[in-house]
């Protein structure tokens, strides 16, 4: 059986031999031919040239001259159909990955301009053919680059074969803004609603897609939403003009375009989807083709998104940089879509974690996989995870795992995983790997001896130790901020002890590196690289001298950065459904899938309908007494059992702080009375005892 790789070491190879291993090097090396190989380029502009011959007459010459030039060895490269206004080509690209690493020693062409007409373009490939040691020709213009003369001749060509782009590009503009004044298309993407008409060269009306068109702006106009609109396009197997799904872009687009009304816009833009040039430059001929939406729909709709914009504005949201610690590692195991990343609010404790839903779901699109996963559960599940694996495989002779169930056992070790099983395949994959890899080296190294690995640890200690100073002396700073303008939320003796801890640690911090920096020659800590292995190599210190990881503690001890970095380096992929993992694939190709028990059926509110014990506020707020209407208590209220109590729900029907109780809440109390609700005359048992 394939042996699985080891899981931590992409951060703990510690070769000690050196710093060579911990840095990067500054100058790139360049590989350079060992034997004579040319690449002969060729290419046109049109398909028209192609059928003319030209690639073929190209391909003659350049393997004649070849010939000439006793080179044997060469391999052809042919883009056809690809202008030179770049060098954004497939078989050029190909041709110069080749060159670099030093399979070329001539690069040949019929004329220059078959490489490019862009001087900068040609400037910077040139210079990386010199780097390269390789030999420019081009047989037309009868230069070759290994001469100084040579050399001349090509940028003075060069500098003409761009004017003579750039002249050629000023006369098509100039006949395209012209046929643009006379209301004729220039071609682009036709807009949904419109087909192409051979005889008038010009879109005319769809009538199949006009219907949907219409309904765009007719269901944009009543939910004020294009989300709103997207989901029910998609939801009812709309597709779009190619045949993919709609997105609230394209129906912004949509209601947007002065197409629809018979106004043609052109000029907008720079080239492709550059900036947008100044009004005066813009060519607008209203009433050139028939409409399809009417003018006063189209201004209302537009007037709705303006007002939705102003109203909406999140250019502060934007500016915004959250760091999630799972972000771009949950999928969704219903749809196979990426879980996109929000944050929570701040917890008393000073944590804010993130939560995860489907993004599919999250478009109004049609998963369903409802619930979001939060930091609080997959944190403590994933971390906690990873330390067992750790210490299984650091400890596997020790601890006797001979059979599945033990294995099992030691890996779902702990109260995050309660319900949680293995399937048989993900154990048994394990449990032949750890056999095969007793000791170091199967998933993590043994931390306790890093053999010529001083160095890399004295600046791991340092860096870690420095992150810790700082931590101190910013929370010193943070609580004598709050002593002088806030002197009711700290007394002086309790002020006096948190300082005098906190300074305490941060003296014996500068100690430690005091210390270091006496045994050690102080390293270079600005390497990206080694910060990332530092931080790792912090929190796997922390997963094996702890049984239990405190997620929330340490996110509050480490930057979010440092433990994001941790499962970069260890974890692929977390598959999530209903809230919980399914399946975690590690970096070395390792996947353990998790199952669950069937979920008891929770009761219903007999009154709204919605699950007791979820939180969820009733959806009834009065009760009814001859006729009159009375608002029911909430959680907390003044009367409720719960007042001035610091509860986070009701421990009866398990509605949260501030909500509705559930109906027949034994804790909720008569609006008109004050007694028990479910009891007394005006509840709806009408003064009799609830049945158990």
């Amino acid at each position: 059986m394939k042996s699985i790789g080891f899981l931590f070491a992409p951060f703990f190879r510690f070769v000690g031999k050196g710093s060579d291993n911990l840095r990067g090097k500054k100058n790139k090396s360049v590989r350079l031919w060992t034997k004579e190989k040319a690449a002969l380029y060729v290419r046109v502009s049109t398909r028209y040239q192609i059928d003319k011959d030209s690639l073929p007459f190209q391909r003659k010459k350049l393997k004649e001259y070849c010939n000439f030039m006793g080179i044997d060895n060469f391999q052809i490269f042919e883009d056809d159909g690809y202008s030179a206004k770049n060098t954004d080509r497939p078989h050029f690209q190909d041709m110069m990955n080749r060159v670099r690493m030093g399979e070329f020693s001539h690069i040949i062409v019929w004329k220059v301009d078959r490489i490019s007409r862009n001087l900068l373009d040609f400037a910077a490939m040139y210079e990386e053919l010199k780097n390269h040691r390789v030999t420019f020709i081009s047989m037309n213009e009868q230069f070759d680059t290994s001469t100084a003369i040579g050399e001349a001749m090509l940028k003075i060509i060069l500098i003409f074969a761009e004017l003579e782009r750039n002249m050629t590009s000023e006369r098509v503009t100039g006949i395209m803004l012209d046929r643009a004044e006379n209301g004729l298309w220039n071609g682009a993407r036709m807009p949904v609603g419109f087909r192409w008409n051979d005889e008038t060269k010009y879109p005319e009306p769809d009538p199949e897609e006009v219907k949907v068109v219409q309904f765009i702006f007719d269901e944009y106009e009543r939910t004020r939403s294009a989300l709103q609109v997207t989901r029910y396009l998609n939801n009812n197997n709309v597709k779009t003009k190619r045949g993919g799904s709609w997105s609230s872009k394209l129906v912004h687009d949509i209601i947007r375009n002065p197409f629809y009304i018979g106004t043609y816009r052109y000029n907008m833009r720079e080239s492709g989807r550059g900036a947008l040039k100044p009004e005066s430059e813009w060519i607008i001929k209203e009433n050139n083709h028939p409409a399809i939406i009417n003018k006063e729909q189209f201004d209302r709709c537009n007037k709705i998104m303006d007002e939705n914009a102003e109203s909406r504005d999140v250019s502060n949201i934007r500016k915004t940089y959250h760091v999630h610690i799972f972000s771009g590692k949950l999928v969704c195991a219903l749809c196979g879509s990426n879980m996109i990343a929000s944050k929570d609010r701040v917890r008393e404790n000073g944590f804010r974690p993130s939560y995860y839903n489907c993004s599919k779901r999250a478009k109004m699109l049609s998963c369903e996989n409802k619930k979001v996963i939060s930091d609080l559960y997959i944190g403590p599940f994933i971390f906690n995870y990873v330390a067992n694996l750790a210490r299984v495989q650091k400890d596997f002779k020790k601890q006797k795992i001979d059979s599945l169930e033990n294995l099992e056992s030691a890996l779902l070790k702990g109260e995050e995983f309660q319900g949680a099983s293995l399937t048989k395949e993900s154990l048994q994959k394990t449990f032949v790997s750890l056999s095969h890899n007793i000791g170091k080296g199967a998933y993590m190294p043994d931390l306790g001896s890093q053999e010529g690995g001083d160095d890399y640890s004295i600046m791991e200690r340092r860096s870690i130790l420095e992150k810790e100073r700082e931590k101190c002396e910013n929370a010193i700073s943070r609580l004598t901020e709050l002593y002088l303008y806030d002197p009711e939320a700290l007394t002086k003796e309790e002020f006096s002890k948190k300082k005098k801890e906190l300074t305490k640690k941060a003296h014996d911090i500068r100690e430690r590196l005091a210390e270091i920096e006496n045994t050690g020659n102080g390293s270079d800590l600005a390497d990206l690289s080694f910060i990332k292995k530092a931080s790792a190599f912090l929190v796997a210190q922390r997963i094996v001298s702890k049984k239990h990881i405190d997620y929330i503690q340490m996110c509050l001890d480490l930057d979010n950065e440092i433990l994001k970095d941790f499962i970069d380096q260890v974890v692929d992929q977390i598959v999530a459904l209903d809230g919980r993992v399914q399946k975690i694939r590690f970096v070395n190709g390792l996947e353990h899938e998790f199952t669950y028990p069937a979920p008891a059926e929770l009761p219903k509110c007999r009154v709204c309908g919605c699950t007791i014990g979820k939180t969820v506020s009733c959806r009834t707020w009065t009760i009814t007494y001859k006729g009159k209407k009375y608002r029911r208590v909430q959680v907390g209220d003044p009367g409720d059992p719960y007042e001035r109590k610091k509860v986070s729900k009701c421990a009866a029907c398990g509605v949260n702080f501030g909500r509705f109780h559930h109906a027949d809440c034994e804790k909720e109390i008569c609006p008109i009375c004050g007694g028990q609700l479910i009891t007394c005359e005006h509840g709806p048992n009408k003064g009799n005892k609830r049945r158990g």
